[in-house]
């Protein structure tokens, strides 16, 4: 595989961290209507403003990316067809090592994402019946 770097993302990267997110939420969110799909999809560009963003790049197109505010990892994303590579771990890492974060939120039924953290020794600490936006997603509060 070839070498890669973590670098931070900026305002211009938008549209491709998009495509990310939709990729990444197609294959990892099942559990989500289309109509609340479409609804995230409108609403993640303004998350953007909100966190520090950190990119991995593969011949100039975004892999990965993630959004990082104080001591939360607020988004951490792999586009489909780079699953598997080690970019969400690099991140992870990067996340907990050298930004200092030690907490994240997961929806419940992304499995995935609940297995991925707990192997970097994630515990649940809390748990909300619905997420941030109100809807009926139950999130579980992760800390290191």
């Amino acid at each position: 595989m070839e070498a890669y770097q973590i670098q931070k993302g900026e305002k211009a990267d938008y549209k491709q961290l998009i495509t990310v997110w939709e990729s990444a939420v197609k294959a990892t969110h099942e559990f989500l209507t289309i109509e609340d799909f479409e609804f995230f999809k409108q609403i993640i560009p303004n998350h953007f403003l909100h966190v520090d963003l950190y990119v991995i790049r593969v011949d100039k197109a975004i892999a990965a990316f993630m959004g990082v505010s104080g001591e939360n990892i607020e988004m951490l994303f792999v586009s489909s067809d780079s699953r598997g590579k080690g970019f969400g771990k690099s991140l992870l890492l990067y996340a907990i090592e050298t930004l200092r974060a030690k907490k994240v939120d997961v929806n419940e039924q992304n499995t995935q994402a609940v297995g991925f953290y707990e192997k970097f020794g994630f515990k649940v600490i809390s748990r909300s019946e619905k997420d941030s936006t109100g809807k009926d997603y139950p999130i579980l509060h992760l800390s290191l």
